[in-house]
C-alpha cells in the first residue's frame, strides 16, 4: 500500500500509523493534554455548513489566489513543522519542491532538519522562515540575520508557545531531541524496520538551524521572556513581511495590526499547546471582524480536507495552512504520496466551489458582503 492508496487525509494518517515508529507517529500525531482540545477545534470545523447553490456554469474553477502581491496557485500552503525528516528522508525538500511546484509558501521551521538556506533554494524563493524566541533571544537574532541573508523575505514570529506544551503521548515514549534510544526505543524501531534503515541510510535527523557558531538549541528551553518590546524590535530587525502566528484574542489581534505586522495567522499550534483553548475556527470571525476587511488573516489547525479550507475562507481568512497532514502523506507513499494528498485537497476544494457555486475564491468575500 502506498501512494495509490490515499483518497482522503485520513488515509495518510492510516498509512503512516502502520510505517512509523510509534514514538514517531504519536510525536507528529499527538496534541496537549488529554488531547479534547484537538477533539473540539475538529468538532467545531465539522459543524461548519457551506450553503449549495445551483444553475450556475462552474465548469471553469480558479483555485489560485493573490498572496502579498503575487499569485499563489493554491489558498493553501505548507505549516511550518519542525523536525519534517522524521516523517521520511528528505521530507524538507519534498515540502520545498511542491512549494515551488506551486509557488505557494513552504513555512520553514526553526525547528528544520534540513538548513533553512537549502530550503529557500530548493523551494525556488517559495519559502517563509518560521520564528521562535527563545532563551535570552541573541541566537534568535542571529537567525534573523541568516535568514535575511538567505533572501528570506517573510518571517513569521510564532508566538503561542512560551513554554512547550505538555503532550503526554510523546512524553510516554521518552521522546526528545536529540534521540535518547533506550530499550523502549530500541524495540520500536526493531519492529519498524522500514523506517529504521531509511534513518540510518540517510543519517540521524538533526536540528539543522543551529548547527552554527555561538548558538545551541534546547527544545524545552523557556521562550516566555517574549514581550511587546520584542516585537517591536522584531519588526525593526525585518525589513520584508512580517507574520504572527498564534493569534485567538481579538484585542491581541487589534494590538499586533497597531503594532505594524503585515499579517496575522489564527492558530492553536494544532491544539498541541493548550488543550482547553478555543477551536480556532471559532475566533476567525471575530478577529476578522475587528481588522477590517482588508487585513491578511492566515489560518492553520484542524484542516483535514480542502472543504475544511474553504470553510476557513469563509469565516474571513485569505489563506490557510495545512501541516501532519503532509507529513503523514510522505510517511505513507514518499513524495508520491505527498502530492497525491495535494492533488486530493485540491480536487476536494475544487469540487466543494463547484457545489456552492463558486469559480473563483475572491467570490467568497463578495458573497460576505452581500452579493448574490
Amino acid at each position: 500500500m502506498g501512494a495509490a492508496d490515499i483518497h482522503s487525509a485520513e488515509d495518510a494518517r492510516r498509512l503512516a500509523r502502520r510505517r512509523l515508529p510509534w514514538m514517531v507517529f504519536d510525536y507528529i500525531d499527538g496534541a496537549a493534554g488529554d488531547e479534547s482540545g484537538a477533539a473540539q477545534n475538529r468538532a467545531a470545523l465539522a459543524a461548519l455548513t457551506l450553503e449549495p447553490r445551483i444553475l450556475r456554469d462552474v465548469s471553469s474553477r480558479n483555485l489560485a489566489v493573490d498572496l502579498f502581491g503575487a499569485e499563489a496557485q493554491r489558498p493553501f500552503g505548507i505549516a511550518p513543522m519542525g523536525m519534517c525528516n522524521l516523517s521520511a528522508p528528505g521530507a524538507d525538500l519534498m515540502l520545498a519542491r511542491l512549494a515551488a511546484r506551486y509557488h505557494v509558501p513552504h513555512g520553514v521551521s526553526t525547528v528544520a532538519s534540513t538548513p533553512l538556506e537549502r530550503i529557500i533554494e530548493v523551494a525556488d524563493g517559495h519559502a517563509w522562515f518560521q520564528l521562535y524566541f527563545s532563551g535570552d533571544g541573541a541566537g534568535t537574532f542571529k537567525l534573523i540575520e541568516r535568514a535575511k541573508t538567505a533572501g528570506y523575505r517573510t518571517l513569521v514570529m510564532t508566538v503561542d508557545v512560551p513554554e512547550v506544551g505538555r503532550r503526554p503521548r510523546e512524553l510516554r515514549h521518552g521522546f526528545k531531541m536529540p534521540f535518547s534510544i533506550g530499550p523502549r526505543q530500541f524495540v520500536d524501531f526493531a519492529l519498524h524496520p522500514h523506517w529504521s534503515l531509511s534513518q540510518v541510510w540517510a543519517g540521524k535527523p538533526q536540528m539543522a538551524n543551529f548547527q552554527m557558531d555561538g548558538y545551541a538549541f534546547d527544545r524545552t528551553e523557556s521562550r516566555a521572556r517574549a514581550d511587546w518590546d520584542t516585537l517591536a524590535r522584531m519588526r525593526d530587525a525585518w525589513p520584508g513581511k512580517l507574520v504572527v502566528k498564534g493569534v485567538l484574542n481579538v484585542d491581541d489581534a487589534v494590538a499586533l495590526q497597531a503594532a505594524g505586522v503585515d499579517a496575522i495567522q489564527v492558530s492553536s499550534h494544532g491544539s498541541r499547546q493548550l488543550q482547553s483553548a478555543p477551536p480556532p475556527i471559532t475566533r476567525l470571525p471575530l478577529i476578522r471582524q475587528a481588522v477590517g476587511p482588508d487585513f491578511p488573516l492566515f489560518y492553520d489547525s484542524g484542516l483535514r480536507s480542502g472543504e475544511d479550507v474553504l470553510r476557513a475562507l469563509a469565516q474571513g481568512a485569505d489563506f490557510a495552512f495545512f501541516g501532519r497532514v503532509l507529513q503523514f502523506a510522505i510517511a505513507a507513499g514518499g513524495e508520491a504520496g505527498l502530492h497525491r494528498l495535494w492533488d486530493v485537497l485540491s480536487d476536494e476544494m475544487s469540487i466543494a466551489m463547484a457545489q456552492t457555486g463558486l469559480t473563483d475564491v475572491g467570490q467568497l468575500r463578495d458573497r460576505t458582503a452581500g452579493a448574490p
